[in-house]
């Protein structure tokens, strides 16, 4: 990424004179017009374009996404045989027992960094309101995620000393930061689409700031202010009454390889334009297909019985045939569980030439005759077999059915159960889900599960409700240092204004 600093000691650096008097004057002028210069000729455009592209991290297998589903009951990456070892990177998010130096999460703190500097670096030139209030959307979106994950947010003012560490804002004080952010921004930004930051965009991120605020502030007893949760359901309401959105009739439309045409309820979402913009979608299908299906897959992550079960047989969150996917390859969407078949209705064999079954038993471990086929796969995103790799399905980031659960959950703690209830039948109505008799946090919580899964929010609720460090299959009850992950090496020794988490070494 240019810095706009180091243009201006590079633009003045032969611009000195030998005498005091001329060498102060030279250098204000020089550095004038280096400023011209640099706001005349840089394109802007070019840098929001690479911001936009920096939220590419939050769905590759290795980095957000993992963070958020392989520490959670709805995902686990077990290792099978010779295959998807790693060191055991995998197996110990699941149970919870990574260590300081786990590179995926080092890596997904310093790629969120990243994206963090950048923003920050277009405010900098001579940008428009709604380029420079985009940029700080996408901004608050990524430091509301390090919050989240690292109660630590190394951040820069435009225009601070490069040479000077970052400045390290934390829990509480970053939420308020980023509602501030949004705030101050929201009239700046565009009405949409919903692949550019937006004003809806920004009042659902506002509704999470106020949701998880007391979370951040105290993640082993979190709270819900009244205050709070009044101004996520204000939020809800302006999104609500906007008359833009509504729950699809078809689920999967909201992941499909058109979704930023056929979906009626994605507010905010990373464009894909043939694989080249907003990440790696294509290992949303690749991470858990097996190597006979079509596409052939890498045989990998898996959900759990536990939670599969949590799912009516009428639910199409299940499992759903999907025009253009199950007719071309008899892969559906949802869960795959069971014997798998092609197009023609042909049992798939795996590589031994056994039935291509997928087992509802699975574990980190996995040995023996059948370590290809355990574990029950999932299909989220519907597979783009139009574009091959470069596939072109926009990831989810905040769409609908997520501003209307968030209101339901902040009616509910303040003891609306009622209106939280018939909200979420709404939701569930939609998805060919019976009606709930009652509403309580358990069974809400539950039901983000069904709604989210594999949309790495998983952790994020688990920790909301205070569930997260229970024990769940194939994962052992776990301490409080899990609730936060641990600040990289790297980080600790270039910025003394940043501390490792409790609990790491």
């Amino acid at each position: 990424m240019k810095i706009k600093a180091f243009f201006l000691m590079f633009l003045m650096a032969g611009a000195f004179a030998c005498t005091d008097l001329e060498e102060t004057l030279n250098e204000d002028l020089s550095k004038a017009t280096a400023e011209e210069y640099l706001n005349a000729n840089t394109d802007v455009a070019s840098l929001l374009r690479g911001c936009y592209e920096g939220l590419r991290g939050y769905h590759s297998q290795d980095l957000m996404w993992a963070a958020q589903e392989h520490t959670s009951d709805e995902c686990l990456g077990p290792t099978r045989g010779p295959d998807w070892d790693d060191n055991g990177v995998w197996r110990v998010l699941h149970d919870h027992t990574w260590t300081a130096d786990h590179a995926f999460l080092a890596n997904t703190f310093n790629n969120l960094l990243q994206t963090v500097f950048s923003t920050t670096n277009l405010l900098s030139f001579n940008a428009s309101a709604q380029q420079k209030a985009e940029a700080r959307f996408l901004r608050a979106f990524v430091m509301f995620s390090v919050a989240d994950g690292w109660n630590q947010v190394p951040f820069r003012q435009p225009g601070d000393n490069l040479l000077n560490a970052p400045n390290v804002i934390k829990g509480g004080e970053a939420v308020d930061f980023i509602i501030s952010e949004l705030q101050a921004i929201i009239n700046d930004l565009p009405d949409g689409p919903a692949t550019k930051a937006n004003k809806n965009a920004a009042r659902g991120l506002l509704m999470r700031c106020y949701l998880n605020k007391g979370t951040f502030a105290d993640r082993s007893n979190p709270s819900f202010p009244a205050g709070d949760m009044d101004q996520v359901i204000a939020y809800a309401d302006q999104i609500i009454n906007s008359g833009q959105y509504s729950l699809d009739n078809n689920y999967f439309d909201n992941f499909a390889p058109n979704n930023d045409q056929v979906s009626s309820e994605n507010i905010f979402t990373g464009e894909n334009i043939g694989g080249n913009s907003s990440g790696n979608i294509r290992s949303r299908w690749f991470c858990t297909l097996h190597y006979n299906q079509n596409p052939s897959g890498w045989n990998g992550f898996a959900t759990l019985s536990d939670f599969y079960d949590s799912f009516e047989d009428t639910d199409v969150r299940k499992k759903s045939n999907y025009t253009g996917m199950t007719d071309v390859s008899g892969i559906n969407a949802g869960f795959l569980v069971g014997q798998q078949f092609d197009q023609n209705g042909t049992a798939l064999k795996d590589r031994k030439g056994n039935d291509l079954a997928f087992t509802r038993e699975v574990s980190l471990v996995e040995t023996g005759n059948n370590l290809e086929i355990t574990g029950i796969r999932v299909i989220k995103y519907p597979i783009d077999y139009l574009s091959g790799d470069n596939a072109n399905n926009d990831m989810v980031f905040i769409r609908y059915a997520d501003v209307l659960l968030m209101k339901a959950e902040a009616l509910l703690r303040k003891n609306d159960a009622a209106g939280a209830l018939a909200i979420v039948n709404d939701v569930r109505s939609a998805r060919g889900a019976s009606a709930l008799g009652s509403l309580t946090a358990d069974i809400l919580l539950a039901e983000r599960g069904r709604e989210f899964y594999w949309e790495a929010q998983r952790r994020t609720d688990l920790i909301r409700f205070g569930k997260y460090l229970d024990a769940w299959q194939q994962k052992p009850a776990s301490t409080s240092e899990r609730l936060l992950f641990p600040i990289p090496a790297n980080a600790l020794a270039v910025n003394p204004n940043l501390e490792q988490n409790p609990g790491y070494r």
